[in-house]
């Protein structure tokens, strides 16, 4: 995202999350680790963990790589990055509102709008302690190993979320414009949260249960995880203007 690489690949800010343990402001992201029994209870903390060296390169930490990856989406990145890889392509990340539509492909329901959907990616079983992957995954999977949706679009629920560029509110605003709603970082400022929408592979019905379109959760705008990543989308800029006839 800069000349210093992703969020992931620099040094927190201490001012942004005061008291936090210094391991946490190392370079890295939080990766899931699945527990192999729940010694205390449902605490996320037995399967989220900080993982200094983690990053898009090395999304599982040190010694993980994505060599021979190419097809399957980014993750451990943060809005910072999106967004710079938005501009670079000449491209932008959706709002909420355009994400849901594009999600939605032209149907007012979708797979997985009020039960877990059957052609995507997410966890089935009990979680965190069984996947079963009947659907043929137990992480990330590929993108297009599941069909589309009405609009040609794969991987809209499941897989991995995604962010979108507005900030994330307790309540849908009616009264707020989705290009207004991002509210700006402040130096020294606990860092803001984004929306983000899909779901992910481990969302199942024992928890999370957000694979449906019109789901969503808010996301730190300084915290890379393994199970979040974006698309970007191309905006239409209108007809091009006639051009006056020669003489």
């Amino acid at each position: 995202a800069s000349g210093d690489g992703t969020v992931a690949e620099r040094p927190g800010d201490a001012r942004t999350h005061p008291g936090l343990p210094p391991d946490m402001l190392r370079p890295g992201a939080v990766v899931v680790t699945m527990p192999t029994d729940l010694a205390h209870g449902g605490d996320p903390r037995q399967w989220w963990q900080y993982r200094p060296g983690a990053s898009w390169r090395q999304p599982g930490g040190p010694g993980s790589d994505i060599k021979g990856h190419d097809a399957f989406p980014v993750v451990a990145v943060t809005i910072e990055d999106a967004r710079a890889y938005a501009r670079w392509k000449g491209h932008d990340l959706p709002s909420e509102a355009e994400w849901e539509w594009a999600a939605r492909g032209g149907q007012g329901l979708v797979p997985g709008t009020t039960t877990q959907p059957q052609q995507a990616n997410t966890w089935q079983g009990f979680f965190p302690l069984k996947n079963a992957a009947t659907d043929g995954f137990a992480g990330v999977a590929p993108v297009g190993c599941f069909p589309a949706n009405g609009y040609g679009l794969h991987d809209m629920i499941g897989n991995v979320w995604e962010l979108t560029q507005d900030a994330y509110l307790p309540f849908h605003g009616d009264n707020t414009p989705p290009d207004q709603s991002p509210v700006p970082h402040r130096p020294g400022q606990v860092a803001g949260q984004r929306v983000i929408k899909g779901g992910s592979y481990l969302c199942a019905p024992n928890y999370c249960m957000r694979y449906r379109a019109g789901a969503r959760q808010p996301q730190d705008d300084d915290l890379a995880t393994s199970h979040l990543g974006f698309r970007t989308i191309l905006r239409d800029t209108g007809p091009v203007a006639a051009q006056p006839e020669k003489p």
